[in-house]
């Protein structure tokens, strides 16, 4: 299903080389959306986009990423004072009286104090990592590139595809639409598929596997490849006048069968690499479809190493 992938970070460098133009007043959008209070998952590597400004824009996307660190900064720093109240409380119970009941509470509190201050350290710091702050899930913003008025452009897009005219609900009663299936692109997809289509770019993808009754993550990266060009198909959706939701830019990734390097970890889905040749065809597709299923054969094939997710 590839539940997540690992995006990569430099985008200036990739969007350069490809001629690719970056969408800055979504971004600006969406950052400043989440710093107004709604609860948007973005991933630190799309924020580094904007660590160095350059322009206008650039600035006021940065602009619109520091108050939210401010705002969430403060609720952290208020999570640790209440924690450290309840250890300090637990302690004194236990100096009078031990109880079980004290020391898991103690336990708890500290734990969650641990976690809190990691939380501040990531949220503090700018430079990204790679194997922590390139990592999206269901439900967190991904730049995604698709092709605008004959230009490719990489837009933030929610990593879960709500078609449109659909239903806001339609994101609970179809939970998986993250992935798209290759076999039913003619059918549940039919609205998106050869007529909005892009790519994620990602260097590795992740799948939870069962081995012998135990369930475990893998991680599988392609071998020489570098950036995958996944297949992506994308909707923009807008809500009717009267329920005041804001439009949504969602998309899910398209999946197939595994090669079987793949096949043989027990995992039975895998996403398409499409060939960088193949880019504007695929980002245009006119509504050919057996031009686009053609595409899709005519892939990426590496040799996917997998290991333990860290």
């Amino acid at each position: 299903m590839c539940y997540s992938a690992r995006i990569r970070q430099e985008w200036k460098t990739f969007c350069a080389r490809l001629g690719v133009k970056i969408s800055l007043a979504d971004y600006i959008e969406l950052f400043w959306e989440r710093a107004e209070g709604r609860k948007l998952p973005i991933p630190k590597t799309m924020e580094a986009m904007f660590s160095d400004p350059r322009t206008d824009e650039e600035h006021r996307a940065r602009d619109a990423i520091l108050p939210y660190r401010e705002t969430r900064a403060g609720e952290i720093e208020q999570e640790l004072f209440d924690l450290r109240r309840r250890v300090a409380d637990a302690e004194r119970k236990l100096a009078g009286k031990p109880t079980q009941s004290a020391e898991d509470g103690r336990r708890i509190a500290m734990n969650k104090i641990e976690q809190r201050l990691r939380w501040l350290g990531d949220l503090r710091r700018d430079i990204p990592t790679e194997e922590q702050d390139s990592r999206i899930y269901p439900g967190w913003y991904v730049p995604v590139l698709v092709m605008e008025h004959g230009e490719r452009v990489l837009k933030p897009m929610r990593y879960q595809c709500r078609p449109a005219g659909k239903p806001a609900f339609f994101d609970t009663k179809y939970p998986g639409t993250y992935s798209a299936r290759r076999d039913s692109l003619s059918g549940f997809w039919e609205g998106q598929f050869g007529v909005s289509h892009g790519v994620m770019v990602a260097d590795a993808f992740f799948e939870n596997v069962e081995h012998d009754g135990a369930k475990t993550v893998l991680e599988f990266r392609p071998q020489g490849l570098g950036d995958m060009l996944v297949a992506c198909l994308w909707s923009r959706w807008e809500s009717p006048e009267s329920s005041g939701e804001l439009p949504l830019l969602s998309f899910a990734a398209i999946t197939d069968e595994p090669p079987p390097e793949i096949a043989a970890t027990g995992h039975d889905r895998c996403v398409i690499p499409i060939k960088e040749s193949n880019l504007d065809a695929w980002l245009d597709p006119q509504g050919d479809l057996d031009a686009m299923q053609r595409l899709l054969d005519d892939r990426e094939r590496p040799f996917f190493e997998h290991r333990l997710a860290a």
